[in-house]
């Protein structure tokens, strides 16, 4: 490696350590403490009754397991040098399978709360009433144990390789036959999810034009209709799946380069920078499990609302405690002077 390789590979390498110790973990907190609010929220009686809510509450227990079972470890380990899975063969499955199971599964659930968001601003009746909370539980324990079921294979090859003398790394494989299905498989998968996603918002669109095209006496008439929630609701999905799209389609892009790029040698500069694109767009993955919170209060009114008035209402409570806590040590020390001046007295 020549003095300009040498230069790369640490400014990278500061880079991105700088990354994951100071800025990265602000994301990862904010994406637990966010995801937690926002499914408090969502759990209220004037949330929980809405089909869409339910899968966004899904997808933010999923976000919740991506970050302390994906996000956590590679914050660890590239920011604090911290070895949790590059020395244990479980810990070296376990991550890929979770890391992998996680993120088809918050696709998933976005792209099951888009056809519910279809079937709702349908125009055919019958179709409106396919959005229940049945078939959403349904379509959730399915694809749950479908994926489950396909990803059993990451928990098989995984291993530990010898990367130096007294280094070791988690691997997923270095079967070059197994890597390429899995690259162009991924690349596949993640497809389906983009064009699905797409198609669906398209149609949701068209169908809240008709809607909204539509005499309001005619929506008054109509059976089971959107209101003003449902609508802030699609518009958080499209964000979500913008947001999903942006993040984890280069990636794949990137996997299947780097399989067919085995074939021939890279110099060690085409290694660097292979290995900053891996960190970067990994990393920029990771940030879409922390994006939810924002997107609601960025885009929802309704949620914005109701985050006010929780705060509020947290704000009250403690109020009305400390001013009780306050009125009885006033009575204790009332008590106490009219004990002492009666001793006095005495």
């Amino acid at each position: 490696m020549n003095s300009t390789d040498a230069y790369y590979d640490a400014l990278f390498d500061n880079l991105f350590k700088y990354l994951y110790r100071y800025v990265i973990p602000v994301c990862y907190i904010a994406g637990n403490v966010g995801s937690l609010i926002s499914g408090y929220i969502f759990s209220t009686k004037a949330w929980r009754r809405n089909v869409c809510v339910f899968y966004f509450n899904t997808c933010l227990v999923i976000n919740l397991a991506a970050l302390n079972c994906y996000m956590l470890p590679t914050i660890l380990i590239n920011g604090y040098d911290i070895e949790l899975y590059n020395s244990n063969i479980i810990f070296c499955k376990l991550y890929y399978y979770t890391t992998f199971l996680f993120c088809a599964l918050s696709p998933t659930m976005l792209i099951l709360a888009s056809i519910d968001r279809l079937l709702i601003s349908s125009q055919n009746v019958n179709l409106r009433l396919y959005s229940s909370k049945r078939l959403a539980y349904f379509s959730v324990s399915l694809t749950t144990v479908f994926c489950i079921i396909y990803f059993l294979h990451i928990l098989i090859k995984p291993e530990i390789v010898s990367v130096a003398p007294s280094v070791t790394a988690c691997t997923l494989s270095t079967d070059y036959g197994y890597l390429l299905f899995f690259a162009y498989s991924s690349l596949l998968v993640t497809s389906f999810f983009c064009v699905n996603m797409i198609v669906l918002s398209i149609l949701s669109i068209k169908n809240v034009r008709i809607i909204r095209a539509a005499p309001r006496q005619q929506k008054r008439q109509q059976l089971r209709t959107m209101n003003k929630k449902d609508f802030q609701l699609l518009r958080c999905l499209f964000a979500h799946d913008i947001i999903f799209i942006a993040c984890n389609i280069f990636l794949n892009l990137y996997y299947v380069y780097l399989v067919v790029r085995l074939y021939g040698s890279m110099s060690s500069l085409e290694r660097i920078f292979s290995s900053f694109l891996n960190i970067f767009l990994t990393m920029f993955q990771q940030l879409s499990f922390c994006a939810s919170f924002f997107i609601f209060v960025t885009v929802s009114k309704a949620f914005r609302h109701e985050l006010r008035r929780t705060v509020y209402k947290m704000i009250r409570k403690n109020s009305v405690i400390m001013r009780e806590e306050e009125q009885i040590e006033r009575i204790n020390v009332e008590i106490n002077i009219f004990n002492e001046n009666g001793q006095r007295a005495q």
